[in-house]
C-alpha cells in the first residue's frame, strides 16, 4: 500500500496559509439513503441521479474537530474531500457548520477509486495542506468499509487512533476514549495523527444562519491529481482491487396484511405471520 512517499507534513513546504495548527476533517459527498439510489453500466454509484449530502457520520468529524479547535488557540479546521463536481456539496455544509476553509480533490481519473486509491489521494492531500491532526467519521455511509483512516495513517507514517467516542488535544498529544460494550480504552498518541471518531462522540451542530452566510465567504480550493504529484499512481475503476460483477434492484415494498380479529383469531393470526417471516 506504499505510495512511495511518506513524510510528515512542513508547514514550509505547504501552498496553503493555514494558522499554527492544522486540523483537517475528511468529509464525503453520499447519495441520500433515504432517496432512489441506483448504478452506472460499471458498476459504479449513479452519483449524478441521486440525491447527494454530506455523508452524516463525516458530520461527527467536523463537530470534533470544531471542539478541538475551541481548546486549542490559534487552530483552523480545513475540510478535505474527494470527488466529482456535486462534492463540493460536503465542503460547503461543513463550512456552514463552522470548517474554516475547504480543499476538493476533483480529476475525472479518481472516478471508480476504491478505498487503497483513494486514501493515496487524501494522504498526499493532507501532506500539501501540512496537517498536525486528521479527523475523519468511523465509515461512510454509502460504502462502510471503515477502513480510509488507518489507510491514510498508514500512508502517512502517523498512528491512527480510530472509533473513537471522546476526543481531546492536549499540547503536542491528542487522546481518545473508546468504547465497547463492557469496557472503555483511553489511546494517546503524539501529534500528528489520524483519528476517527464514532456517532457516539457528540451530537452535530445544525448550521446556523450566520454560519451559512460566514460559508460564502470562507476559501476553498480545488486541486487535481497533479497538484498533488499523483500522475502515476494507479487510481480509478481499472487500478479498483474490486469489481461489482452484478447489481440488483431493490424490490418494490409490499403492501401490508390486514388480519381482522372479529373472532378471536388476531393472535394466532400474528403469530403465524412471524413464524412463516423467521422473525421468532
Amino acid at each position: 500500500m506504499d505510495d512511495g512517499a511518506r513524510s510528515q507534513p512542513n508547514a514550509a513546504d505547504t501552498d496553503c496559509e493555514w494558522s499554527e495548527m492544522k486540523i483537517v476533517a475528511l468529509v464525503k459527498y453520499v447519495p441520500d439513503a433515504k432517496g432512489d439510489r441506483g448504478f452506472l453500466d460499471d458498476g459504479t454509484v449513479d452519483r449524478e441521479g441521486a440525491d447527494g449530502l454530506l455523508s452524516e457520520l463525516d458530520e461527527y468529524a467536523i463537530e470534533q474537530s470544531l471542539q478541538i479547535k475551541d481548546e486549542v488557540d490559534d487552530a483552523e479546521v480545513i475540510a478535505l474531500t474527494v470527488g466529482p463536481d456535486d462534492a463540493a456539496d460536503a465542503i460547503k455544509r461543513s463550512l456552514q457548520m463552522g470548517a474554516d476553509g475547504g480543499v476538493h480533490v476533483n480529476d475525472e481519473s479518481v472516478h471508480g477509486s476504491d478505498a487503497v486509491a483513494t486514501s493515496a489521494i487524501l494522504a498526499a492531500a493532507v501532506r500539501k495542506i501540512g496537517a498536525d491532526l486528521v479527523v475523519c467519521g468511523m465509515s461512510s455511509t454509502d460504502g462502510g468499509m471503515g477502513v480510509v483512516p488507518a489507510m491514510v495513517a498508514e500512508r502517512l507514517d502517523w498512528p491512527a487512533l480510530t472509533f473513537g467516542s471522546e476526543v481531546g488535544v492536549n499540547g503536542q498529544a491528542v487522546t481518545i476514549r473508546r468504547d465497547s460494550d463492557v469496557t472503555s480504552q483511553t489511546v494517546e498518541a503524539e501529534l500528528p495523527a489520524v483519528v476517527s471518531v464514532t456517532d457516539q462522540s457528540g451530537e452535530a451542530r445544525y448550521p446556523s444562519m450566520k454560519g451559512i452566510l460566514a460559508a460564502k465567504k470562507k476559501p476553498v480550493d480545488e486541486w487535481t491529481l497533479a497538484d498533488l504529484d499523483l500522475a502515476g499512481v494507479p487510481v480509478g475503476l481499472d487500478a479498483a482491487l474490486t469489481t461489482v460483477t452484478q447489481t440488483t434492484e431493490r424490490p418494490p415494498k409490499q403492501a401490508g396484511q390486514i388480519v381482522t380479529d372479529e373472532d378471536g383469531s388476531g393472535a394466532q393470526a400474528l403469530a403465524d405471520f412471524l413464524s412463516a417471516g423467521k422473525y421468532l
